[in-house]
């Protein structure tokens, strides 16, 4: 047996499905390892496309996935990917294949250091320089990834997978795959149960770290009569069927979360290392978290605890006092409806003469229409801000993912490629921007040719919308934002795949319930205004300052029409009496 086929043995032993890469050159040996065994080759178009895959694949699964490249410009085309996969925490192993290893160090054709270059963005990155050796880094490998330290790369010199492998190998030994519950300290545990006791008032703020904990999350919030709100990555586990839901905080959010995590006397985080600190409080914060290196990196912590959320509550909750006070819930509560009422419905009412279409009323419609476990990927830019306000979870079925970390565009449709490889039938949207599926379009014909039935719905501006309005909160004038009109059904058409265009709002919910329904892949390719921007829920002094100087700038150049525009477009933003 040869070294490429040790690999592919053991990745089919492991439970691999499908590789998604490129055939070529160094990696040929897999490749036809492949060939003779029950993995599927998925052929994309860009390596990046192959690990953003096989990322998704991961998450949707909870379970290893593979990508693949071959040496040189094939290794670093899958960074990209990489990155956003290991920031998502998913399990994921790189094959990178590299020059003939007699070649290493001569400054050959193609080469590169793929072990410093994929240093970051993995937690695993070793070059095997024998089969034997091989063999052992590929156990420690897959054992570093399924135990939750992110990506792991395999660099292997296409004549190594040609020799004969070794038996007898690390490789028989058996691969822990079940996720670990970290109990915490005693006295970090008394110390946050004493600071909620003490407290005469607690907002809970919960991130993805409590995804398997969402019955003990509430199980204290209604002890405590606290409010719950959320960061975007915990909104899929804790938001659905909830009676202490305040909403989401940051750029993106809505809702009263940012009230409930400022008045609050004690705000305790939950599995979230939510990265922007001017949303978060500083004078009395608890944080639980599985990983202590997260603790306090955000802001200023006084009751740290390292655990697992589920056991850390479980583990304090005899200990908490039932609060009898409601008032402070009720209170934000309320105020959490009259701030959805009064502004984020704004924007998908009375809108179906409105043209260009609204792409908010586009993502409400989106989310009323997509069955019930649907997974929807989401373009970095204005259709996370669409994602995060109208796409919800109404039985705990639905999965949202996005490059919620690393904020690459042109994630949605790489990503969709794994979401819906593994399960076929399950329903996959991708919410695309035009400006990240212009970047990795070729992944249109990955689409068609694997026949993935994945709905592509664009939101196609023509603008880069999300640094349009960085530009604005800025002071400055938006420029080289705005771009020629692409007709995106005409190239899906040119793909062979099946395709709708909207530009009606009236037709919004017929055409997209027909796509929808149909079997296999479609793009349906909406026109939205340029000029709906997201307004942050919590506006600062600074941004709004931004806002006078880029108007002022603009006019001044003699742009008032497209101020004009902006302002009538978001007349929305004002809040109702």
């Amino acid at each position: 047996m040869k070294f490429a086929e040790q690999i592919v043995k053991t990745l089919e032993a492991q439970g691999v499905k499908r590789i998604y890469g490129l055939v070529g050159d160094s990696l040929n040996p897999i490749v036809d390892a492949v060939r003779q065994s029950s993995i599927e080759w998925v052929h994309v178009r860009n390596e990046e496309a192959a690990a953003f895959a096989a990322g998704a694949e991961s998450l949707a699964t909870g379970q290893l996935a593979v990508c693949a490249a071959s040496c040189g410009p094939g290794n670093t085309h899958l960074i990209q990917g990489l990155y956003d996969s290991h920031r998502n925490g998913a399990k994921v192993l790189a094959i990178a294949s590299h020059i003939p290893s007699v070649q290493i160090g001569s400054h050959f054709f193609q080469e590169t250091h793929p072990t410093h270059i994929f240093q970051e963005c993995s937690g695993y990155c070793e070059l095997a320089n024998s089969p034997e050796q091989g063999a052992r880094i590929l156990h420690n490998a897959l054992q570093s990834t399924l135990a939750g330290k992110g990506v792991s790369v395999l660099v292997l010199p296409g004549d190594l997978t040609m020799q004969d492998a070794e038996e007898g190998t690390n490789l028989d030994s058996t691969l822990s795959t079940r996720r670990p519950v970290v109990f915490p300290h005693p006295e970090e545990a008394a110390a946050l149960a004493q600071a909620i006791n003490e407290a005469k008032t607690v907002t809970l703020f919960v991130g993805a770290g409590a995804a398997h904990a969402r019955e003990e999350v509430l199980a204290l919030a209604e002890k405590i009569k606290s409010p719950i709100g959320h960061a975007l990555g915990g909104k899929m586990y804790i938001q659905h069927d909830n009676p202490f839901d305040v909403g989401m905080s940051g750029l993106l959010g809505y809702g009263a979360c940012h009230d409930a995590c400022f008045d609050a006397d004690l705000l305790v985080m939950l599995g979230t290392d939510f990265p922007y600190n001017s949303f978060l409080p500083t004078k009395n914060v608890a944080q639980v978290d599985i990983d202590g290196s997260h603790i306090g990196r955000r802001t200023t912590v006084h009751y740290p605890v390292v655990g697992d959320v589920a056991a850390t509550i479980s583990n304090i909750l005899p200990s908490i006092e039932e609060k009898t006070d409601r008032s402070f819930l009720d209170k934000m509560l309320k105020e959490h409806e009259k701030k959805l009422r009064h502004v984020v419905d704004a924007y998908t009412k009375n809108v179906e003469k409105h043209t260009p279409i609204h792409p908010e009323y586009v993502a409400d419609v989106l989310d009323r229409l997509a069955d019930d476990d649907a997974i929807f990927t989401v373009d970095t830019g204005m259709c996370n801000v669409w994602a995060a306000r109208y796409i919800n979870n109404p039985t705990g079925e639905r999965e949202l993912m996005g490059s919620f970390r690393h904020g690459t565009m042109a994630n949605a449709l790489p990503m969709a490629l794994g979401a819906q490889a593994q399960d076929r039938n399950r329903q996959v949207v991708a919410m695309c921007g035009d400006g990240g599926l212009g970047m990795l379009m070729g992944e249109l014909l990955t689409v068609q040719l694997h026949e993935l039935p994945i709905k592509m719905v664009v939101f196609n501006n023509s603008s880069l919308g999300m640094v349009k309005l960085e530009m604005l909160v800025e002071g400055l004038p938006e420029f080289q934002t705005d771009h020629q009109h692409v007709d995106y059904a005409a190239i899906a058409a040119g793909a062979g795949i099946a395709h709708i265009r909207i530009t009606d709002p009236a037709k919004v919910e017929e055409d997209l319930k027909a796509a929808l329904a149909h079997p296999g892949p479609v793009l349906i390719d909406v026109v939205t205004d340029p000029n709906a921007l997201s307004i942050p829920p919590n506006i600062t002094m600074e941004q709004l300052l931004g806002f006078t100087k880029a108007a002022t700038r603009t006019v001044l150049d003699g742009g008032v029409g497209r101020m004009y525009d902006l302002a009538k477009s978001n007349l929305r933003n004002i809040p109702r009496p």
